[in-house]
């Protein structure tokens, strides 16, 4: 491990409280000399140290970096290998092309900013650079269906931020996450033939510390740091995020899709609510009568008809 990544370490887990550089030294096994040369290292790999005569502290938020998200982890398959960039055009584009080797399954990349970041439907993903979530998971796999994968991801993410943050969240069909009646996060899936291997990749956008404009939007938004007391923890939330996409890639592998049925809905009111989803280029306006995720979300409509929507291509109408 180098003298920046060992500081790195010791700054973050003091949890943004300042460090005596005698200490730092000492638990960094460095010189004075090396301390101020690794600190100068990270300043270059966007992470903010602030000094002073109390010495010195990571400011936060604190840069999203793939050594302190992969630490620790014990995934099976999601976030074997992570990747951060300061910006790229899309998330979603890094992954579709590190399929090209198939060891890259389960990769997840994480960017400060993104040029191109997209929601479904060819809508833009607004993001303020360094401030929140912007990630990309690639799962290599020929079976494992997109509708499961969608409304599981959904259910990692809300989960992620409750257990990462305190913050309980709801889940809108089919891929939006909310606190209260505003947006925190998207969840984008898509699905490409790499190399005549089917690859998906999932991609997630949580609102951390900003949300957008609201003349950006079609629909309130709103960020995990205005509902807390202090500033979110983006690697935790990075880091809890991979543990529960693991967690439900898993159990979509196993075949197990009815073990998504209950989690979700307990994170959902929509059931008996009337609402128009648009599918498929088709409205339908009806009382919600269940949310399967083997299947989609099935509306009595006003004809007494039942149909079942797939998560793939409906939208709830605003």
């Amino acid at each position: 491990m180098t003298d920046a990544a060992r500081v790195l370490e010791v700054l973050y887990d003091s949890d943004h409280v300042f460090c005596s550089l005698p200490d730092l030294c000492s638990r960094c096994g460095v010189s004075r000399k090396r301390l101020m040369a690794a600190i100068e290292v990270l300043g270059h790999e966007g992470q903010l140290v602030e000094l002073s005569p109390h010495g010195a502290r990571l400011k936060a938020p604190a840069a999203l970096n793939a050594q302190l998200i992969e630490r620790g982890l014990k995934n099976r398959r999601v976030g074997g290998s992570v990747l951060c960039f300061s910006q790229v055009g899309s998330t979603n584009d890094v992954a579709f092309d590190a399929a090209q080797r198939a060891e890259c399954d389960g990769l997840a990349v994480f960017a400060e900013r993104q040029t191109s970041g997209r929601g479904r439907f060819g809508r833009q993903w607004v993001s303020e650079p360094g401030a929140n979530m912007l990630a990309s998971v690639l799962l290599i796999d020929e079976s494992i269906p997109h509708d499961a994968v969608t409304i599981a991801s959904g259910l990692a993410v809300a989960e992620a931020v409750e257990n990462s943050a305190g913050v309980h969240c709801r889940l809108k069909w089919p891929n939006d996450v909310l606190i209260g009646d505003a947006k925190v996060a998207g969840v984008l899936v898509e699905t490409r033939k790499v190399n005549r291997r089917r690859c998906l990749v999932i991609g997630i956008g949580i609102n951390v510390n900003a949300s957008p404009q609201a003349d950006s939007l079609r629909r309130p938004a709103t960020s995990i740091a205005q509902h807390v007391e202090h500033v979110p923890r983006r690697i935790e939330i990075a880091r809890e995020l991979l543990s529960r996409l693991d967690h439900w890639v898993g159990v979509i592998e196993a075949g197990r899709l009815d073990d998504i049925h209950g989690p979700w809905l307990d994170h959902c009111d929509m059931i008996n609510s009337r609402v128009g989803i648009t599918c498929s280029g088709r409205q339908y306006v009806g009382r919600v009568l269940d949310i399967d995720p083997t299947r989609g979300l099935c509306l009595s409509l006003d004809s007494g008809q039942n149909v079942f929507l797939p998560a793939s291509f409906s939208t709830m109408d605003a």
